[in-house]
């Protein structure tokens, strides 16, 4: 059985064998699948007509929660199977928008707990960024009018009345251009407009679902607004003027977590055994290396907001990602920076989750313990032995 993957799937041989052809995600052409059973991708390879209409391809996967990329109409006029990882970064995507807010907070001087966050997509990632700002007694919101509609008792808000009282604005809808719902450019000039001075503005779900566009001209007229951009309109192509006028900036890593990758390995790994009648004999969480750090302990007299920076930032430091981000595509020639930004993405850092760290807590603050807990920490007012 002849396999090609996208080289950036973790643990693609041990799963799958020592025989799959590893490639480049962008760089996988109709030749590499013309006698290819099975292809499995991660965001960068769109798989459509193109692609695969000379293969004898049986089964596709994508390693990712999302599938735009993927022209399932296509695969499915050609029998061919599709299996996708849905929220398998979800946790990861959260995690990245609490250490933005973490970030921000101490450069902007606010305190989390005092501003009210408006989510924009309540599917897997947004339902969990919903459920944590809850659990830390953040005041938040939702808009999502796919659920709203299948909602007698819907409390949720529509685009307009969202921005127009919340402080935090998170995207985390999937990217869509028809239907009822569409989303691309669902935040364009008057949206931006509409916000409130101060607004923190975060995308870290698909990059057309604001007009990059009408977002430069926005924050060339207005120095008020805070945005974090994790995904671009037309990544590998980013602008540099839009780049340089965010607050932070990424390659489209928030998911990018090993936990959340070694999560949709293992999503589609089983997908292809099912699919294809093998013994699912690998068990990807015994392979899954140990974190670098794996306890932190907190006494009595410490404050939530200083605990809670330092555990974060100990497992994921925002600042840094955003530094490599600018140091690598302030380039002059657009070649370069498609370059750097695929660089950046293969070569990402090892990031582990929130729940591989134990936090002591002797003592502290029920206000404390609680937040720790909304984040996932593992938790415990015990010594360790």
């Amino acid at each position: 059985m002849k396999i090609v993957a996208d080289e950036n799937i973790p643990l693609l041989k041990e799963c799958f064998g020592n025989e799959v052809v590893a490639k480049p995600g962008r760089a996988i052409s109709p030749a590499d699948l013309i006698d290819a059973d099975a292809l499995l991708v991660r965001s960068v390879t769109p798989v459509n007509q193109q692609l695969i209409e000379r293969s004898s391809l049986k089964f596709v996967a994508t390693a990712t929660a999302g599938f735009d990329h993927i022209d399932r109409e296509y695969l499915s006029a050609r029998g061919i199977a599709f299996s996708h990882a849905p929220g398998c970064n979800a946790t990861a995507v959260v995690e990245y928008v609490l250490a933005a807010l973490d970030t921000l907070a101490e450069r902007e001087g606010f305190a989390l707990a005092e501003r009210k966050v408006g989510i924009i997509g309540k599917g897997q990632v947004g339902s969990r960024l919903y459920q944590t700002m809850a659990g830390m007694g953040v005041e938040v919101c939702a808009c999502d009018p796919p659920l709203a509609a299948l909602d007698d008792d819907s409390h949720y808000l529509d685009v307009d009345e969202l921005i127009q009282c919340s402080d935090v604005i998170c995207l985390h809808t999937p990217l869509t251009t028809d239907g009822p719902y569409p989303t691309r450019y669902l935040i364009d000039e008057p949206q931006l407009q509409a916000m409130k001075p101060g607004t923190v503005l975060i995308n870290a779900g698909r990059g057309a679902v604001i007009n990059n566009s009408a977002l430069k001209r926005c924050l060339q007229q207005r120095d008020d607004l805070v945005v974090v951009l994790d995904v671009w309109e037309f990544e590998p192509d980013v602008d540099p003027q839009l780049l340089s006028l965010v607050a932070l900036a990424t390659p489209h890593i928030a998911g990018y977590s090993l936990d959340a990758k070694i999560r949709g390995t293992q999503m589609i790994y089983q997908a292809f055994c099912q699919h294809f009648g093998l013994p699912a004999r690998v068990r990807l969480p015994a392979i899954t290396p140990l974190p670098v750090l794996t306890q932190m302990k907190f006494t009595e007299g410490q404050r939530f907001a200083t605990t809670c920076a330092m555990a974060i930032r100990a497992i994921y430091d925002i600042r840094r990602d955003d530094a490599a981000m600018r140091r690598h595509l302030m380039l002059d020639e657009v070649v370069q920076r498609r370059k750097a930004f695929d660089y950046l993405r293969k070569h990402y850092p090892t990031r582990r989750e929130f729940n591989t760290l134990r936090v002591q807590l002797k003592d502290c603050e029920p206000d404390v313990v609680r937040a720790f807990k909304a984040l996932q920490f593992r938790v415990s007012d015990k010594p360790a032995n």
